[in-house]
């Protein structure tokens, strides 16, 4: 019965054949199932894994670094580094460098993404992390405050459970990893919708991802995305927009967005980014 449930649960997830990038939404499974870091694991080459954690987000790095250490290290990861990077100028150590440079995958951890960018954004750290991506050699996650800064405009701060107003959302410049996208987090758990809308009516170009906790958006070379986890990811497409009225409202009037497109994805669904439109669903079923 064992074998066959890890058969039937290998069926449910992607198959690690590339490298990818995964955008989790926080509270993410650490004790159980571990799917959503398991499949990080995997990409990142299974047991032949080089795993890098920066966990420069959290106020209590060394914690929670060694936390997420301890479990790719228990699922057999080949090496796994934990990079305690506080200050700019870390950035530029040789030792850091190289790690980066060979590494198989990076984990960014959760806390406060202005903390994340203060420490990584321009630094040539960051440079050696987007250009790996780019390159197919590197397999890239981050959680919570690590999935907001995938974009290269990201929601550094606001409100939620209100109409969409522009003094809602508190907007920043991400690390650009996925620059088209604008992420949330903890999505539908702390009421976010309002908030991702905001954020798109101010940046109509690019396109909204709003991802519950214990779930996580995965991203593939080619722009496809597959949902896993427990909760669902909210696709916000204004693409075909015909009206807002952002520019002529103050701060916390609310907001008018006529015709946008909403996607609510479950486990297994498939949306590509490029083209912006849903993807048959993956045979990967709970």
């Amino acid at each position: 019965m064992a074998q066959l449930e890890a058969q039937l649960l290998g069926m449910r997830k992607p198959q690690a054949t590339t490298t990818a990038v995964l955008i989790i939404g926080g509270a993410e499974d650490k004790v159980h199932g571990r799917e959503i870091l398991q499949t990080f694991f995997l990409r990142a080459g299974a047991q032949n894994a080089h795993i890098a954690i920066i966990p420069s987000a959290s106020r209590e790095p060394a914690i929670i670094g060694s936390r997420y250490m301890s479990i790719f290290e228990e699922m057999g990861a080949k090496q796994v580094e934990l990079l305690d990077i506080r200050e700019r100028q870390q950035c530029e150590d040789p030792d850091i460098q190289k790690c980066l440079e060979t590494c198989t995958g990076v984990f960014w951890t959760g806390g406060d993404q202005l903390r994340l960018c203060g420490v990584l954004a321009d630094t040539p750290a960051m440079e050696t992390i987007r250009q790996r991506v780019q390159r197919k050699e590197l397999t890239l996650a981050g959680t919570s405050a690590g999935a907001a800064v995938m974009g290269h405009y990201m929601i550094a701060g606001g409100g939620s459970g209100e109409s969409p107003n522009r003094s809602l959302v508190d907007l920043g410049t991400g690390l650009g990893i996925i620059p088209e996208l604008i992420v949330d987090q903890h999505f539908q758990n702390r009421n976010r919708m309002a908030r991702l809308i905001s954020a798109i009516a101010c940046y109509p170009d690019r396109l909204g991802i709003g991802i519950d906790e214990d779930t996580c958006a995965l991203v593939e070379n080619d722009g496809t995305l597959q949902v896993m986890g427990k909760g669902t990811v909210t696709v916000i497409d204004p693409g075909e927009l015909t009206h807002t009225n952002h520019s002529d409202v103050s701060a916390t009037e609310p907001l008018s967005l006529h015709n946008l497109r909403l996607h609510i994805l479950s486990y297994g669904d498939r949306y590509h980014l490029h083209k912006r439109q849903i993807l048959p669903t993956s045979h990967l079923q709970k």
